[in-house]
């Protein structure tokens, strides 16, 4: 599927409020409810959209510590890697999770706890005890600058 304006238009709109109404996005982007909405329906069946999401306020949840571990492995086998990308998507503390390259480190992992107490239980009896995990390497968040969920469109 090819975008059109039009689609970028409604992309564009969803990424910043996914909650509009079909109504609203018809009026913003200038089209009648019916085809808007027949577009928007072919978007998410293309795979364009992925899903919808409520984002959460962290400092109202009490999740004020947030983290950027780089992991090191020991072997750099497929078993070795599969086994720590299971291991991780368990913990709902890792909010991502990169392979990377380019670093002294293997994984890139983004982590939000309450305070330091609860990530040193964290790494200590979770994180380091992966099998294969040689080496951690924590930095800490001390202000978001930016903080965006809309993905840039201007390229297409």
């Amino acid at each position: 599927m090819k975008l059109s304006k039009m689609d970028l238009h409604i992309l564009n709109e969803l990424q910043h409020n996914s909650q509009i109404s079909n109504i609203e996005l018809a009026e913003k982007i200038g089209l009648s409810p019916s085809p808007c909405l027949r577009r928007v329906k072919q978007l998410e069946a293309a795979g364009f959209i992925d899903g919808y999401v409520a984002r959460l306020n962290e400092q109202q949840l009490q999740l004020k510590l947030v983290a950027l571990i780089q992991i090191s492995m020991d072997k750099h086998t497929p078993e070795r890697f599969e086994n720590f990308e299971q291991s991780v998507r368990q913990y709902t503390q890792v909010l991502e999770c990169y392979l990377i390259t380019g670093q002294n480190a293997d994984y890139l992992l983004k982590v939000i706890v309450p305070d330091m107490e609860y990530y040193q239980d964290f790494l200590l009896g979770h994180l380091t005890r992966i099998e294969g995990v040689s080496g951690v390497q924590s930095s800490f968040i001390m202000r978001k600058v930016i903080d965006r969920t809309s993905l840039p469109l201007n390229h297409l």
